[in-house]
């Protein structure tokens, strides 16, 4: 048995206000995290919200990096979701921390796409239609 992919969810707590309300800054530092994790970023699409927050996402060849952030809250959500087996979800939560300036960090990991052998038996091989 084994998983498609793992999927990273962060819950930081106690950030800094003014980061979290920063879209040039938070696109800046979810790309120089997504590199500094070892993955391939493709494309970055990031929106401030009125009066405030931000979303974003950074895709990466793996999959992708996200940000929800609620500033008047101090709390910003993360979710890195990658099908590389190597890159090291736990550091995520540490660079976070400190990037963001949080007080309190929720970490964890889920595997996602569980591929059992009941499943891969399941499945017929199908062709994929280039776009």
């Amino acid at each position: 048995m084994h998983s498609l992919g793992r999927h990273a969810l962060l819950d930081l707590y106690g950030c800094n206000p003014d980061i979290l309300n920063d879209t040039t800054y938070l696109q800046s530092l979810f790309k120089q995290t997504a590199i500094d994790l070892d993955c391939t970023v493709v494309q970055e699409v990031f929106h401030h919200f009125a009066p405030h927050g931000v979303s974003g996402v950074v895709v990466i060849a793996e999959s992708h990096l996200a940000i929800h952030t609620w500033p008047e809250h101090g709390y910003a959500a993360v979710d890195l979701f990658t099908c590389s087996e190597t890159t090291e979800l736990a550091a995520l939560s540490e660079l976070l921390r400190e990037r963001l300036q949080a007080t309190e960090v929720d970490f964890r990991e889920e595997s996602r796409g569980i591929m059992t052998n009941r499943r891969l038996a399941m499945l017929q091989p199908r062709a994929v239609a280039a776009t």
